[in-house]
């Protein structure tokens, strides 16, 4: 777990917790170390099982993810929405998104999802509704971009999923991390904004690295 050990559970309850989740195989385990080995960033394991966990529960079919990375989050996305469902994935990194495709395909999940190659907030204005789920974890000072250009998009009842607005503790504590500086003050920034917003029923959860969940109740 990152960032909410000490204050929110003590260590050894984390530890607890990290060693009931199950081991990850195949793509995942695969995924994991390569993150580890090349510093990329992913969700945390709770937060991939979380995400199709809510796919499921949500029986959401059409998910818009913002940020691929090497597709540790989009591997979980596309078991979520099942057969038939569809995952919508940007990201500006031609080589991660390589890498995500040839893991979904391992999983044999290729078919349910589709890489758009662009920033997200020139390609969001080009996905077409409605969509069922939406997934932020990119570029931090860009959040609010990305909820106020999809929000329309999601119908009622659709669910949002950000990761890490606590920022290792940092969007409520002192910046620990000069440059990170940015991402922090974004941070403090969208998450009254998104707690708040008269759309969404939303709160911030504490486990990973603090993750944004939303119902939209309003259109």
């Amino acid at each position: 777990m990152k960032g909410l050990i000490d204050g929110i559970l003590h260590r050894t309850q984390a530890e607890y917790l990290e060693r009931l989740m199950p081991p990850r195989t195949g793509a995942l385990a695969s995924l994991e170390r390569l993150a580890a080995r090349d510093r990329v960033p992913i969700v945390d394991p709770e937060v991939g099982r979380f995400l199709e966990q809510t796919c499921l529960a949500a029986n959401a079919r059409r998910v818009l993810e913002v940020g691929t990375a090497i597709g540790y989050s989009t591997v979980h996305l596309a078991r979520g929405v099942g057969e038939g469902g569809r995952v919508l994935s940007i990201d500006v990194d031609p080589q991660r998104q390589a890498t995500a495709r040839a893991y979904l395909a391992e999983e044999r999940l290729e078919a349910r999802v589709e890489f758009v190659l662009a920033p997200g907030l020139e390609a969001i204005p080009r996905i077409a509704g409605p969509l069922d789920l939406l997934f932020l974890d990119a570029i931090k000072e860009e959040y609010r971009g990305y909820l106020d250009l999809a929000l329309p998009k999601l119908r009622i009842g659709g669910i949002v999923v950000c990761d890490n607005l606590l920022w290792s503790g940092q969007v409520a504590g002192e910046v620990l991390r000069e440059d990170e500086r940015s991402s922090t003050l974004a941070l403090r920034e969208f998450n009254p904004y998104f707690t708040n917003h008269p759309q969404l029923l939303a709160q911030v959860l504490s486990f990973g690295d603090g993750v944004g969940f939303a119902v939209k109740v309003r259109g």
